[in-house]
């Protein structure tokens, strides 16, 4: 089994458990929100992140005044929705959500994308906290259940995979994402937490 592979079978059956934020990346139309909510009602976590300034729906990228009347009409209280509207992009958005981490002593948060994008925010994200020497524990509970071939304006969430892993050899060799190997040794550390 190739690091990339091992790697992809981690991610895709992460233990979830108790944590201390639910991060919700905005992006793939209204398809993630459902996955942030369920954690919450599960209380795997007392706060939802919803994090991302972008409004771009022919990307996928539907802003806030859209995604969190759909998250109150699920029955989560206002109070317990925390918004982070300054980044515009996956590696912004680890860094807020890590300065959100700190300032509320957070170390534990579930991160939600899609399917196929979660693999490169988890990379974003632990590069991050590798770089401030943090020792947050990452849990990845992507948004399931989503039509692979379907044609969306952003393109098939098949299409979108293979760019992802485009993106992730790109952005790993300008060092701005963790290695394959860096994640595998992190789920080892992370089981004995």
């Amino acid at each position: 089994m190739t690091e990339k592979e091992l790697f992809i079978a981690l991610v895709d059956n992460d233990s979830i458990h108790p944590s201390d934020a639910i991060i919700l990346l905005e992006g793939d139309g209204l398809n993630r929100y459902a996955e942030a909510v369920r954690l919450y009602k599960e209380k795997l976590a007392p706060k939802i992140v919803f994090s991302g300034g972008i409004n771009q729906p022919d990307y996928g990228s539907y802003p806030v005044e859209q995604v969190l009347p759909l998250i109150l009409a699920e029955g989560v209280p206002r109070e317990d929705v925390i918004l982070e509207l300054k980044s515009l992009q996956t590696k912004q958005q680890s860094e807020e959500v890590l300065n959100l981490c700190e300032q509320n002593g957070w170390k534990k948060i579930i991160l939600v994308g899609s399917h196929y994008h979660q693999y490169r925010a988890f990379l974003t994200f632990l590069k991050t906290a590798k770089d401030r020497n943090s020792d947050l524990v990452i849990y990845n509970s992507p948004a399931r259940n989503l039509k692979w071939f379907a044609d969306n304006p952003w393109g098939s969430r098949v299409e979108c995979l293979e760019a992802e892993f485009v993106r992730i050899e790109n952005y790993t060799a300008k060092g701005d994402l963790a290695t394959f190997a860096d994640a595998i040794e992190y789920q080892k550390w992370k089981e004995q937490q």
